[in-house]
């Protein structure tokens, strides 16, 4: 019994230094593995963050290109269910819906933001897409036209009563986004309109009797024609004039 004893003893002074060189070991072993973490870490943050702009405009741009969209649907109920017709759509704001009337005198029929019209969602774009930082309106034209959209072919004509289409145009939005909105439809850069489009007028009714309609012949222009990159898109960015803002067009119904 004491010669098992002293074996033991023995085998056990014999085995603790290899059991300290496997502690060693994994404790080196446990080092390595913190260390290859915490540099994947750091260079996951410094890659991130140089993405960071990108990620930002494409959550950005999602945000401008689904309101017309919505707005369009809204649009289609309205022409849908109850008839109304292009010339009779009235975009005014909620502060000004005691002007939004027919032609006979019903309030709000043929407005598309009041609840008796189409119940759209009046909202400006968010000043964290503005080139100004300020929230700011959509523009609700019918002067202009789309190439190669509707009734539009060709380089020179000018928007007709006919031929125009109703667009969202949001004026001013920043270059970063408008960036991101062309890749995303795989246009090249941002094209120049040199025949500055028409974004003025706003098809609303101003005195509560007459019905906007749309825009008279030759008041606007054609969008694409001489940039081939916008020819039958139906929505993109482009600037404005060659030291123009950066323009968001959106087409809500073709003609």
């Amino acid at each position: 019994m004491l010669n098992i004893i002293k074996n033991k003893e023995s085998i056990d002074k014999n085995n603790a230094p290899r059991e300290s060189g496997n502690v060693l070991f994994l404790i080196l072993i446990a080092v390595a593995l913190f260390a290859a973490l915490s540099y994947a870490v750091t260079s996951s943050s410094r890659s991130g963050s140089g993405n960071t702009n990108d990620e930002t405009n494409l959550i950005n741009s999602s945000t401008i290109t689904q309101y017309p969209a919505s707005i369009r649907t809204a649009i289609i109920r309205m022409q849908v269910s109850k008839n109304i017709t292009t010339a009779e759509l009235e975009f005014n704001a909620p502060a000004d819906f005691a002007n939004c009337e027919t032609a006979g005198g019903v309030l709000g029929a043929n407005c598309v933001f009041h609840p008796d019209g189409g119940s759209a969602t009046f909202a400006p774009a968010s000043a964290n897409v503005m080139a100004s930082g300020t929230q700011t309106d959509w523009v609700f034209n019918s002067d202009n036209q789309i190439n190669l959209i509707g009734r539009t072919v060709g380089t020179t004509n000018t928007a007709t009563a006919a031929s125009a289409d109703v667009i969202a145009f949001l004026v001013g939005v920043r270059k970063g986004i408008c960036q991101r909105i062309n890749e995303e439809l795989r246009i090249t850069g941002i094209p120049v309109e040199t025949n500055t489009i028409s974004v003025a007028n706003t098809m609303v009714n101003v005195d509560g009797t007459t019905p906007p309609g749309i825009g008279a012949s030759g008041t606007g222009q054609t969008i694409g024609g001489d940039i081939a990159a916008l020819d039958g898109q139906s929505f993109g960015c482009f600037r404005n004039g060659a030291a123009g803002p950066y323009v968001y067009y959106h087409v809500l119904i073709e003609q």
